[in-house]
Parts: C-alpha cells; structure tokens; sequence
C-alpha cells in the first residue's frame, strides 16, 4: 500500500532534486540550495511505495490561510499508471492545513485533466493575474 507523508524527514531530497534538475521540464538545472530552500519554505508531500522508497513527490507554498500554490509535482516514471497522481492530489486537498483557502493556484503543461478532477478551472479573470517569469532562472543550455 503505498502512503503519503507531510514529514520532511521521509523526503528522499536527492531524488527529488535529481528528477527536478534533470527530468523534469519545468525546472531544469535548478541548483541543490535553491530546491533546499524551496523545501523548508513549503509544505512537502511525498507518496511512498510499500518498500518505503519515495514514489511521488508535491509541493505546496502557502500561508496557510488565504492561498496556496501547487508546484513540483511528479510521479516518477516507474510508479506511473497506477493512480498515485491522484492518491497524491487526494492527500494535498484533504491536508487539514489547507482548508477554507481563498485561491488555490498551479500552472501545468499536460495534466490539466488530473487537476480538474480537484476543482481547479481556467483562470475566471486572467486579465487580473500578471507574472515575472525568467526563461532560464538556472542558466541551463537551451541546445539553440
């Protein structure tokens, strides 16, 4: 049975970073103390297998009151197609913690079917939401 935990001592954080860094499309590059910083800023939720090694990994800023972001979110590929994406989801929107926010926000490339599955919808106002958004924060090659 595989389970989820909000405790940082479970988080494999090598794993984490290495499928962040090198796998991941969305944050590429990113340094070990940028993903540390990240973590101890943030509320983590990782999804174990049975045998105890890390599965699926989440990552939620928020201050616990009015907002939430979604971030980070992987299943690594061994563990695919087995609907720990959702156990994953299920486990975020249940987390005591992050009930009766205002908004609740994540940005996705290819699973907007997962998410709408937990309420999320394309955004009401978007002329009201604005970003600064660097191309390559991590000076990672782009192959150009």
């Amino acid at each position: 049975m595989f389970t989820v935990s909000t405790d940082p001592a479970r988080l494999d954080v090598a794993l984490i970073h290495d499928y962040l860094s090198q796998q991941s499309y969305w944050a590429l590059g990113m340094p070990r103390e940028t993903l540390d910083r990240a973590l101890t800023n943030s509320l983590n939720f990782g999804l174990y297998a049975p045998d105890g090694r890390q599965a699926a990994f989440a990552r939620v800023v928020t201050d616990y009151t009015t907002f939430a972001w979604l971030c980070d979110v992987f299943v690594l590929p061994e563990f695919q197609g087995q609907s720990l994406g959702k156990q994953l989801m299920q486990a975020v929107f249940e987390h005591p913690e992050l009930q009766g926010l205002r908004r609740f926000l994540l940005a996705t490339l290819d699973a907007h079917g997962l998410y709408r599955r937990f309420g999320f919808q394309d955004l009401v106002a978007p002329d009201r939401y604005l970003e600064i958004k660097k191309a390559n924060p991590y000076g990672v090659p782009t192959g150009n």
